[in-house]
């Protein structure tokens, strides 16, 4: 048995039942063979059986009353991941789907995630199994405040930085930092990012992970002598990230055909209208289904995975986990997809991702093509730091910047390791490179 593969038996044999995280590991273990073959002392000092351990995992029960007077209790987590480069770094996540096995997965994805950025920001992330949807705000407000009751006390600007993801709006960081200020009878502005402009929060951070999915995949369709120009774009999803990485992918000459949620899919031939996608899925809160009534020209069908059956020249997978298998990735390439940019978490399966770099399809892996997101985050750091703002184009320029580099690390590292044009190696090779180098230096620890 391998060293990779002996590390891997033992992340399953430690942490049963947890596949997603089983699956993230198996996918950067992959990638890391040359590595390990290059650099024989990552094995001597077990750091790779460090790197693939969270260095602390924390789950507290989250009790709250609804608006019945009835007493709900969910669970919270907070993974916290690796510091090797700086606090820990990432979002949380409110979705019944929400358990440690989740958690870690995007926990140790967020370690090469940050670590691509540049940023001095280490890997950890955290949520709950709370469903915000079908809430009132009320009952949304009494779970924040319970939720970071707990929470509050093992974060901190130089120690855990949270932020929003899947289900955490807005809404959800302005309740949880206002009771974090209650508590802790401090304004520490830079423990939370996503905040709103009136508090502390950054001009562009609400576009920041899907215009970034855009900017990395620009950049690898121009490095294949290619452009988003008078290219068809299907985009799954249709929260923050879809309708940014909508918007940027139209302002470059794409016709952006069909978006979905997770009850199905809008199919547009014309393409996309995003402002009523914005009306619908950011004021309203409707489901997508409602687009058709304002354009009965396009479709509505059911279920999510058809958007996959529509023909096209970019796939951006931007909902959720999982979101492609190999039937799924088949499809796309037997209808003539050219390349794949994930702006959500691990959106394909290992087999999928496999399936498209055998067909010569380019892939841009989420750690790189969605770092966007905490990459601006981490500007609102620097700016909560210094008591600053910077205007809209201040931080959109350092954002492009950001991904333009992270591509770049990518196409490097995957050519010095013999896998040029696999930017899925080359994304987890340069993140870990920089995250072992400061284990290395830090000791046992």
């Amino acid at each position: 048995m391998s060293v990779m593969e002996s590390i891997l038996e033992q992340v399953k044999k430690r942490n049963p039942g947890e596949v997603e995280f089983h699956q993230a590991v198996e996918e950067v273990l992959q990638s890391l063979e040359p590595v390990i073959a290059k650099h024989p002392e990552f094995v001597e000092s077990g750091l790779l059986e460090r790197f693939v351990e969270p260095e602390r995992q924390i789950m507290f029960r989250v009790p709250w009353l609804d608006d019945n007077g009835k007493t709900q209790v969910n669970r919270g987590f907070r993974v916290q991941f690796n510091s090797a480069i700086g606090p820990y770094k990432g979002g949380l996540r409110f979705h019944p789907s929400v358990y440690l096995g989740i958690i870690k997965f995007l926990g140790f994805e967020q370690i090469l995630k940050n670590s691509l950025t540049g940023l001095p920001i280490g890997g950890g992330k955290g949520g709950s199994d709370f469903n915000p949807k079908g809430k009132s705000d009320n009952e949304i407000m009494k779970f924040c405040q319970s939720f970071m009751t707990e929470l509050y006390r093992h974060i901190g600007h130089d120690l855990d930085v949270p932020a929003g993801d899947i289900g955490v709006g807005a809404r959800e960081i302005g309740y949880l930092f206002g009771q974090y200020k209650r508590v802790k009878n401090a304004y520490e502005g830079g423990v939370l990012t996503g905040k709103g402009l009136t508090y502390g929060g950054s001009l562009a951070r609400k576009q920041a992970t899907g215009f970034g999915v855009i900017y990395f995949t620009n950049e690898m369709l121009k490095e294949h002598g290619l452009s988003y120009e008078g290219k068809t774009v299907v985009i799954s999803g249709s929260g923050n990230v879809a309708i940014y990485a909508c918007e940027k992918a139209q302002s470059l000459g794409a016709k952006v055909v069909a978006m979905c949620d997770s009850t199905g899919y809008i199919y547009d031939k014309d393409g996309i209208k995003l402002d009523t996608v914005k009306r619908i899925k950011e004021v309203e809160r409707k489901r997508i289904s409602e687009y058709v009534k304002d354009h009965p020209e396009a479709e509505y069908h059911d279920g999510q995975k058809g958007i996959w059956t529509i023909k096209c020249d970019v796939a951006l997978p931007c909902a959720t986990q999982n979101d492609i298998d190999v039937k799924e990735a088949q499809q796309l390439i037997d209808n003539g997809v050219t390349a794949l940019g994930e702006g959500a978490n691990m959106p394909c399966t290992n087999e999928a991702v496999n399936l498209f770099l055998d067909n010569k399809i380019l892939v841009a892996p989420a750690k790189a093509a969605n770092a966007g997101g905490v990459a601006t985050s981490a500007l609102e750091m620097s700016q909560n730091s210094m008591r600053l703002s910077w205007t809209f184009e201040e931080v959109d320029e350092k954002l492009h910047g950001i991904m333009v580099n992270i591509f770049k690390a990518a196409k490097d590292a995957a050519k010095e390791y013999g896998m040029e044009g696999n930017y899925v190696a080359g994304a987890n090779i340069a993140g870990f490179l920089k995250v072992a180098d400061a284990m290395m230096a830090q000791g046992l620890v």
